[in-house]
């Protein structure tokens, strides 16, 4: 319950503020784009944040780093919400960032602390339960506190969360760095680290693989609102239950997973499902490019996509992972930067590529697909088991 909770700072600190920022352009008196950009600032900070804590986690042990993470977390979002200006909130949306990136960074080296690779996968899998409900939830969420008590009074339930994974995090969350480790201190040392991890074949193969993967979901994150609300018509309010109902496949799939991992190593599954991405990419862009069947045509191979995650995400995860030892942290924090990166660039390009049809963002998705097969082929291959 504490890792999962641990994963969930992303989506909490991002989707449960999103029904709030036209409410907190009008409070400041700027423009939409100075709102937006403090959820960039976030991401920002969420992809940095790692790079720094993986090092951090490896030399002083899991949990000091969690420590301070949350620390800051907590401190953060109680200066969130009482920002004077959008200055100082898209400031502190970054330092808020910063510190909860360490549940993520951390929870990920527990789960690797602790078991081997193909229970590692089943563990993640559980752990997409809170990936999955996340976006669901805190919306909802964030909706009903901004209608009761105002936008500054989200920074305050998150702050609140954050004290509490805090206090579950010191009374209950043992120290899993292996017993005798030790790793370098400094800058040069954590460089060598992330030079070795980066040279390392099989580990940037799976982690690519899933990041790739994931990216596609980024990519679907950005365009939806857009090809679902102004292409098709789908109203606003409906639009939550369309999003709902992919987020729910994800959940099924990643359960599903879980009993497939009894019978089946995590790479073996891994291969299939990066078979099947590519087919489903390939698909949605078909469709889109095509325009047949309309809406009902674009959601079903869009649903097998993200549902598809629910079997990528956790196994390329464990497996890029699985053999890391004292340095599970600082990989944990390579993964984490890596993927974050390349899904913000897919989330880009949509925007770049135009607005115009469903077109761009299936384009991304199909694209990512395709990526996230050829990162694990190349580099990792087909061979293992």
């Amino acid at each position: 319950m504490i890792l999962g909770a641990l994963t969930a700072f992303a989506p909490m600190s991002i989707d449960m503020y999103l029904p709030s920022l036209p409410t907190i352009a009008a409070g400041f008196g700027v423009e939409s784009a100075a709102v937006q950009f403090t959820l960039a600032s976030f991401f920002i900070g969420m992809a940095l944040g790692q790079a720094i804590h993986g090092p951090l986690a490896d030399r002083y042990g899991r949990k000091p780093p969690l420590y301070a993470g949350l620390a800051l977390y907590v401190a953060a979002s109680v200066g969130c919400a009482l920002a004077p200006d959008i200055a100082t909130l898209t400031a502190l949306r970054f330092a808020q960032a910063v510190g909860g990136c360490t549940g993520v960074v951390i929870a990920r080296a527990v789960v690797r602390d602790r078991f081997d690779a193909r229970t590692s996968a089943r563990v993640y899998s559980l752990l997409m339960l809170v990936m999955g409900l996340a976006p669901i939830l805190a919306p909802f969420a964030g909706g009903w506190i901004l209608a009761l008590a105002g936008w500054r009074a989200i920074f305050v339930a998150l702050a609140l969360f954050g004290l509490a994974c805090l206090l579950a995090v010191w009374r209950y969350l043992p120290e899993t760095r292996p017993t005798g480790a030790t790793a370098g201190g400094g800058i040069g040392a954590a460089l060598r680290v992330y030079g070795a991890l980066l040279r390392d074949r099989s580990f940037l193969g799976y982690t690519l693989s899933g990041g790739f993967a994931q990216a596609g979901m980024f990519a679907y994150i950005t365009g939806s609102p857009h090809v679902f609300i102004e292409l098709h018509g789908v109203p606003a309010q409906a639009y939550g239950w369309l999003f709902g109902l992919n987020a729910l496949g994800l959940i099924v799939s990643s359960q599903l997973n879980r009993r497939l991992l009894l019978r089946h190593t995590a790479d073996a599954i891994l291969r299939r499902a990066n078979r099947a991405t590519v087919l489903l990419g390939l698909a949605l862009l078909a469709v889109a490019a095509s325009d047949w069947g309309g809406l009902p045509a674009l959601l079903v191979p869009l649903f097998g996509y993200l549902a598809s995650l629910g079997f990528t995400a956790p196994n390329a995860m464990a497996n890029a992972l699985a053999h890391q030892g004292t340095r599970a942290g600082s990989a944990s924090a390579l993964i984490g930067t890596l993927q974050f990166m390349v899904a913000t660039l897919s989330s880009a390009l949509v925007g770049l590529l135009g607005t115009g049809s469903a077109l761009p963002m299936a384009a991304v998705i199909a694209g990512c697909g395709l990526l996230a097969y050829g990162a694990h082929r190349i580099l990792v291959g087909e061979g293992m088991n």
